[in-house]
C-alpha cells in the first residue's frame, strides 16, 4: 500500500522485510546522534517497526517508511505518531535518513508528504517537532515545512526545542505554495 508518492520519494507503511535495511540506519550513532533514545539495536528496531505498524492501523498516521523511486531502496523513515510531551498526547513528526541520503533535501520533501497525509485528516489540530537545540539541519527541514517559533522544553530528561504547526497554519502554506507554484 502507498501512502504518498513525491518526486523523489515513495512512502508506505512498514513491513516486517523492512527490518534489515532500518536496522543499520537507526544503529547508526552519526544518524542518531540526536535522538533523545540513542542508537538502536535490533530488537529495539522491530518494535519500533511493530509500533508503526500498530499505530497505523489504529489511527491511520504512523512513521513510514521512506523508499528512493530510483532506487527502489529504503533510505529512512518519516511520518507522525502519537507521543507524550508535556504530559498529553500528542501528534509528533519524526524522520531518519541513512547518511547517504543527507543533504539532498529528502528530509523535507518526506516531511512535506507526511503533513499533507496528516492534516488530510480531520482530527489533528496540530503537530508537533521535538528537536535538539544544536540539531541546525532538522530545524531548517521543519521551518521550510512551516514550523516558526518554538519553546524550550524537557523530553525524555533532555533539553529540546519545541515547535508546533496548527491545521489553520499549515493550510495557509500550503494554499501559498500553491499559489507560487501556479505562477511558475
Amino acid at each position: 500500500m502507498l501512502i504518498a508518492r513525491t518526486a523523489r520519494l515513495l512512502l508506505r507503511p512498514f513491513e516486517a522485510g523492512d527490518l534489515a535495511a532500518l536496522a543499520p540506519i537507526l544503529a547508526d550513532p552519526e544518524v542518531m546522534r540526536h535522538s533523545v533514545r540513542g542508537p538502536a539495536d535490533l530488537q529495539t528496531t522491530r518494535r519500533f517497526i511493530g509500533w508503526c505498524q500498530q499505530t497505523w492501523q489504529q489511527q491511520g498516521l504512523s512513521p513510514w517508511a521512506l523508499v528512493e523511486r530510483q532506487s527502489g531502496q529504503l533510505i529512512g523513515y518519516c511520518g507522525l505518531g502519537p507521543d507524550r510531551v508535556e504530559g498529553r498526547e500528542e501528534l509528533n513528526l519524526g524522520y531518519r535518513l541513512a547518511r547517504s541520503h543527507w543533504g539532498q533535501g529528502l528530509a523535507s520533501e518526506a516531511v512535506q508528504a507526511s503533513l499533507a497525509q496528516g492534516f488530510s485528516l480531520p482530527w489533528p489540530g496540530s503537530v508537533v517537532a521535538i528537536i535538539a537545540p544544536e540539531h541546525r539541519a532538522s530545524q531548517r527541514v521543519v521551518e521550510k515545512a512551516g514550523f516558526s517559533g518554538f519553546a524550550a522544553a524537557q523530553f525524555h530528561g533532555q533539553p529540546v526545542r519545541l515547535y508546533r504547526l496548527g491545521r489553520a497554519q499549515w493550510l495557509a502554506g500550503a494554499a501559498a505554495l500553491s499559489q507560487v507554484a501556479g505562477r511558475s
